[in-house]
């Protein structure tokens, strides 16, 4: 479960790299077709960029959080339940920031820092597991026997 748990954080990681790409070619793609003579506006066809950073942002690395929690508490990972929390809650407030910022475009630039924060903690989280198991209480020192 310990490797589960790592490659989860891992995986939610890696998507903030992802959303990060996904959103620089989906403005880089608007300004080439503008630059192009195209019109950007609301009725116009997304681009794939505009696509991934929707999927892997409000799909995939949400599923990856839940996951995360949920196996947070049969992985023995040490903090491990603490450190899933900690992700889980960037990503609602992730998703928060992103709906908030089509209301006051001033907030993108939380749910930018918010993603470099969710990067951090998930690979610290990764991290975490990455380390050996904690060691169980043997009965003898369980028992104040000593050898």
């Amino acid at each position: 479960m310990r490797s589960v748990y790592r490659a989860l954080a891992g995986l939610i990681a890696i998507g903030v790299l992802v959303q990060a790409m996904a959103i620089a070619l989906a403005w880089f793609t608007v300004i080439k077709d503008v630059d192009d003579g195209s019109v950007f506006s609301e009725n116009s066809d997304a681009n794939v960029g505009h696509m991934i950073h929707t999927i892997v942002g409000s799909g995939i690395i949400p599923l990856l959080a839940i996951l995360l929690l949920i196996i947070s508490f049969f992985a023995k990972v040490e903090g491990g339940v603490k450190w899933a929390l900690y992700v889980f809650g960037l990503v609602v407030l992730q998703f928060g920031l992103a709906v908030a910022s089509f209301g006051a475009p001033v907030v993108g630039a939380l749910h930018g820092l918010n993603a470099f924060a969710l990067l951090a903690v998930a690979g610290m989280a990764a991290r975490r597991a990455a380390g050996p198991a904690p060691a169980a209480e043997s009965p003898a020192t369980a028992t104040g026997a000593t050898t």
